[in-house]
């Protein structure tokens, strides 16, 4: 599972990024350092600054382009709509509908055995989480919000007491996490899923097995619907 130091670790790497292409006077389009490079640079895991890149490149700060490299993004622009942020999320709509599609599938089910099987020790440790993402909203920093949302959703695959379901969202929740990144840049999304998350909490407090799995049905449906009306709201701005 992920621990709170290593959502506070994801959030320095990009921070540093971040810095590192103000400071370096880099312009739009402009190669930026390779994963080797940054890695070796920052004294951090190929991994790590994987995560940080991908975050960076659905906030619209960098590109990367397969087999030639990262680079600097385009300036963004007085509409947020028309911004590298709203363009990366119109290239990637099939895979972040293939995404939820398996997360409504997977989770959904996941958060009722986590219900049915959960220990008293599980429901403190999900209690734990759900105030940790709850604690990051005010601090208005995406990184560590998407780290808390992974370690809530996370916990519950743990408490459903099935290794290869946690295996599979722990999979998830890193080597495909662009879910997770995109539903929360999207304005307004983080305050909703601490009510949503709520509502799976008490389900999965309560023994209820059918409750959670609507509950976390909800949750997912509602991220999802949030993306596709950004996703519309772009369209119809370009026209």
């Amino acid at each position: 599972m992920i621990s709170i130091k290593r959502v506070r670790l994801s959030e320095s790497i990009v921070d540093a990024l971040k810095d590192m292409i103000a400071k370096g006077d880099l312009q739009p389009g402009e190669r930026f350092f390779s994963e080797n490079k940054l890695a070796a640079m920052l004294g951090v895991s190929r991994a790590s600054i994987r995560e940080a890149i991908k975050i960076l490149e659905i906030a619209g700060k960098v590109i990367v382009l397969q087999g030639k490299g990262i680079f600097i993004a385009p300036s963004v622009v007085s509409d947020p709509e028309c911004s590298p942020q709203s363009q990366w999320i119109q290239e990637n709509e099939k895979l972040l509908l293939d995404h939820f599609e398996v997360r409504l599938i997977l989770e959904a089910r996941t958060a009722r055995h986590a219900a049915e099987r959960a220990a008293t020790r599980d429901l403190y440790v999900l209690e734990q989480a759900h105030e940790a993402f709850l604690k990051e909203i005010p601090r208005g920093s995406t990184v560590t919000l998407i780290g808390a949302d992974k370690i809530f959703h996370q916990t519950i695959a743990q408490m459903a007491g099935n290794r290869t379901l946690f295996s599979l969202m722990r999979l998830m929740t890193t080597s495909l996490s662009e879910g997770w990144m995109t539903s929360l840049n999207v304005p307004g999304r983080g305050e909703k899923s601490v009510e949503e998350h709520g509502a799976v909490l008490d389900a999965i407090r309560s023994g209820d097995g059918k409750r959670a799995e609507r509950a976390m049905k909800r949750h997912l449906a509602n991220a999802l619907g949030d993306i596709r009306k950004s996703m519309v709201y772009s369209r119809e701005r370009r026209r």
